[in-house]
């Protein structure tokens, strides 16, 4: 199952980028084996004074077609890493060929494109700047890959 990261803005080098690029390496080495990835980050433009229903028509041209479309959004579900890795694992197995997964950008995710996501997922009730939810995505794709390994990098 391939992973599309579909991301507002542009990341710029620095630690966040560094911390990103290492985890989808890791998913990736994991993963394949697993049937999992490769994962890919999709940047797409800002859209400055569009809003946000700007911003969801430029996700909608990124999304594969016929991927599962899972949002990262304050009112998803909060779920363990073993939960979110039996959710990968699921969804792989149901034969899904495509999963993206949507970061919105300063102001979230528009409505009606929350309402098309088969999944929410949420980081807890704090907020996150975009930049560490990338981090934060990246860490338990590669986290849920080594849990499904029986790899010892999780640790209950």
């Amino acid at each position: 199952m391939r992973v599309h990261i579909i991301a507002v803005g542009r990341l710029r080098a620095g630690p966040e980028k560094d911390l990103v690029d290492d985890y989808i390496t890791r998913f990736d080495r994991t993963g394949r084996a697993l049937g999992l990835g490769p994962a890919r980050m999709i940047e797409v433009e800002d859209r400055k004074g569009g809003g946000m229903s700007a911003e969801a028509d430029v996700i909608r041209r990124a999304l594969p077609q016929g991927a599962l479309l899972a949002v990262m959004d304050e009112r998803g579900r909060v779920e363990s890493s073993p939960e979110f890795a039996a959710r990968l694992a699921g969804w792989r197995d149901q034969g899904r060929g495509d999963l993206a997964c949507v970061i919105g950008g300063a102001d979230g995710i528009d409505p009606a494109l929350r309402a098309e996501a088969g999944f929410a997922l949420s980081f807890g009730k704090m907020v996150w700047p975009h930049m560490l939810a990338r981090v934060m995505l990246c860490e338990q794709l590669y986290r849920a890959a080594s849990i499904l390994a029986g790899a010892p990098y999780h640790r209950v």
